[in-house]
């Protein structure tokens, strides 16, 4: 189970973690408190969905949301490094995207995830296009960003 391993893999390695959400709505969460004993490593999650959000609260700045969008590589970075600095957590993570089923575009389309790790101030970023529903993307997402997390530790 991968919380199990997120768990075992932080407790080990004595580091904290923090999520910046917006298209898993709160799914990585989830998945990192379903095991006992996830308040000794995560120390909070933020869903953004709005530029508002990601702005304010985690320190996306205005134009790389203007100049990229919000399904970039670029707001994956700062929503992992925003996260990672406001909580003061070791890893931050992030996932922004279009789960569908609107709001894809020819260069967008729906199932274009965007992922952000920011290990210590390095920083890992990875764009996939998952194919499904919105909540199998959902799903597929969230699922990936915690592998890339525990790559980014075991590295």
């Amino acid at each position: 189970m991968i919380s199990e391993a997120v768990k075992n893999l932080l407790i080990s390695n004595n580091l904290t973690l923090a999520a910046a959400e917006s298209c898993t709505g709160g799914m990585v969460s989830e998945i990192i408190t379903s095991v006992p004993g996830a308040s000794k490593y995560f120390l909070a999650s933020c869903v953004t969905y709005s530029y508002d959000s990601k702005t304010n609260l985690i320190g996306v700045s205005k134009e790389t949301l203007m100049q990229h969008g919000a399904v970039s590589i670029e707001t994956a970075a700062e929503m992992a490094s925003g996260i990672r600095k406001v909580t003061g957590a070791d890893i931050g993570i992030s996932t922004t995207g279009i789960a569908g089923p609107d709001g894809g575009t020819d260069l967008k389309p729906v199932g274009t995830v965007c992922f952000g790790v920011d290990y210590k101030g390095r920083i890992i970023t990875k764009k996939e296009v998952f194919k499904g529903d919105r909540d199998s993307i959902r799903k597929q997402s969230s699922a990936y960003v915690l592998d890339l997390l525990i790559n980014a530790v075991e590295d």
